[in-house]
């Protein structure tokens, strides 16, 4: 006997291993929503089909792993970005690797196609932005400006801007044509994940690490939107352009600007979201875990995309009304040209081909390992299959929990109350242990709050410290990396050293933690520790002059311990060796 089916707003689609290593990379194609890009640890791109479970070819060529991936619009090409700075460009209808890009000295962070034309940005850690001319195999112009790794490129529909987002909190608005920036906005507190242009209008989206999305005027460059959200969030216009998607922590909100109002909040469970994409109806949602992919889908049609308040729970399965038109748009619309950005570059970087780089197009390949579904997706007698489908060819959705037939209790031989009991028993062996250690750590965690209540951040942390517990100065670490401002020189003294210990830690989500307590000080602090131990002695007796040397004297002996920890690890591969390589070139000037 099964229950009557119910309409879901959103549910789980497939589960894959994508990789014999970790995943370090995915993205969706825009412009189908139907192929998903995977890089990975083991140094591969893998090309899957979305709802297909086995992957449809693997490209090879890359020494390093693979950080960074990108469909062009067509979704005809793949670029994928390494650790060591290089780039490969696929051709996926022909199956081989079409061109090899060198040039940035740190790994790629960031890529985009130019929507019109042969051209791609990509974005490094070695905070250079390269526009390159895939056709010719060279780099076309530099962009210069940020400070720290640009995280995210993004063209206009126009082709006639490119938008980067940096750790540095900046945003960026460049001239393709003219080769310089237009503007560049500084309103986030901390580094800006990602940038998307809307489809029509002059305005840019904006996700950052301070919780924040916040939205652009590119005509009176201005903020017009700011809305609380999640760490790094994906953002997405609606293909319509009337609302804006935001993807967090196993949820999906809905905004709208001018006023700024939250339409929706619709609970995913995809953990941290990667990207996403619409279809029809459909987003498809992608997030990662180790070597595995997942795959969400959300129904469109169930989540509230105007009005004025945030929507409760949806009517029993009935879909929710089609918004109406909002009328006139606010502000200009991108005029879309027939030709391309063809600024070409003066700083003569363009380069032919040379044999080293025809060497490595030789070691590059694409592996066809579904020979049916490549010949279906990507040479069709027809038309091309992964154009956007119809409206009415979507993703099913499976049955709800309790759908499934019934299994009558004298089938098993056990009452339902029994398997209960014993799947109960089962769970709790083994972990009395687990539960000594988390009341232990409860009472410890206790402790520090008592004393950061008291308003004593730094005896707080001296606290944290003496328990000797590393996993209670990650908690608190974790909190305080959230505010700046709490950082002050006496602090650094007390967390230096045990960012030694965090950052050789076993433990990834100790090593992050300890990875950003560094960037946080050096980026903060080294300015003033190296023009406090570079300063001429002072005149007369000063005590405060001659603590604060003193604490910088002990802040730069415990860095240049942190720096060698930093340079021994900086070699590894993974996401690791990312995060070292960055700090190692924030430490270069100890040096």
């Amino acid at each position: 006997m099964a229950l009557s089916s119910v309409t879901k707003t959103s549910w789980k689609l497939q589960d894959m291993v994508a990789h014999s290593s970790k995943v370090s990379s995915l993205v969706l194609g825009k412009s189908s929503s139907r192929l998903l890009a995977t890089g990975g640890e083991d140094c591969r791109v893998n090309i899957w089909a979305v709802n297909k479970p086995n992957c449809i070819m693997s490209l090879t060529g890359h020494t390093s792993p693979v950080v960074c991936v990108q469909f062009s619009s067509s979704e005809e090409q793949v670029v994928a970005g390494s650790e060591s700075g290089s780039l490969r460009v696929w051709d996926l209808e022909a199956a081989k690797i079409l061109r090899t890009l060198m040039g940035h000295k740190a790994n790629i962070c960031s890529l985009d196609f130019h929507p019109f034309g042969e051209y791609l940005a990509s974005g490094s850690v070695d905070t250079n932005i390269k526009l390159w001319d895939v056709r010719r195999k060279g780099c076309v112009f530099r962009y210069k400006g940020h400070t720290q790794a640009v995280r995210c490129l993004a063209f206009s529909p126009d082709g006639k801007w490119l938008a980067s987002a940096s750790d540095d909190a900046t945003i960026k608005l460049w001239d393709l044509t003219a080769g310089k920036m237009i503007t560049e906005f500084t309103e986030h507190t901390s580094a800006v994940t990602v940038v998307q242009f809307h489809p029509n209008e002059y305005l840019l989206a904006s996700g950052s690490a301070d919780r924040t999305v916040k939205l652009w005027d590119l005509e009176k460059f201005k903020m017009v939107g700011s809305s609380e959200g999640e760490r790094g969030p994906c953002v997405l216009f609606s293909p319509d352009g009337s609302c804006l998607y935001s993807g967090s922590e196993d949820n999906l909100q809905v905004y709208g600007w001018e006023p700024d109002r939250c339409f929706d909040v619709v609970h995913v469970g995809w953990g941290k979201v990667a990207d996403f994409a619409v279809c029809n109806s459909q987003m498809v949602g992608v997030s990662c875990g180790q070597m595995n992919v997942s795959l969400y889908i959300v129904d469109l049609n169930r989540v509230k995309k105007s009005g004025s308040l945030i929507q409760g729970l949806s009517q029993d399965d009935k879909p929710l009304a089609v918004p109406t038109s909002k009328g006139a748009t606010l502000r200009r619309n991108y005029e879309r040209p027939t030709t391309s950005c063809s600024r070409q570059n003066p700083e003569g970087e363009r380069r032919s081909p040379s044999s080293e780089d025809e060497h490595d197009d030789k070691e590059s390949s694409a592996e066809i390992t579904n020979p049916d579904d490549y010949k279906e997706i990507f040479q069709p007698h027809n038309a091309i299959l992964r154009t956007p489908p119809k409206r009415n060819e979507t993703f099913p959705a499976p049955v709800e929990d309790g759908e499934c037939l019934f299994i009558h209790p004298a089938r098993s031989g056990k009452t339902s109350v029994t398997a209960d009991e014993e799947a109960l028993a089962q769970i709790r062996k083994g972990h009395e242990t687990m539960c000594v250690m988390l009341t232990s750590r409860y009472k410890n965690l206790d402790t520090v709050r008592a004393v950061w209540a008291a308003g004593d951040i730094k005896t707080s942390l001296d606290s944290a410290v003496s328990m000797n517990d590393l996993s209670i100065v990650v908690d608190i670490l974790n909190i305080v990396n959230l505010k700046p401002s709490l950082w002050k020189l006496d602090t650094c003294t007390t967390i230096l050293p045990q960012i030694e210990e965090l950052l050789q830690s076993k433990y990834e989500s100790y090593v992050q933690t300890g990875y950003l307590s560094l960037k946080l000080i050096l980026k903060r602090f080294w300015p003033l520790i190296s023009d406090t131990l570079t300063a001429p002695p002072s005149v007369g007796v000063d005590i405060t002059r001659e603590e604060r040397h003193q604490k910088c004297k002990a802040c730069y002996k415990q860095l240049k311990n942190l720096s060698n920890v930093v340079k021994n690890r900086a070699d590894q591969v993974g996401r690791h060796g990312s995060m070292f390589k960055e700090l190692q070139l924030l430490m270069a000037p100890l040096d």
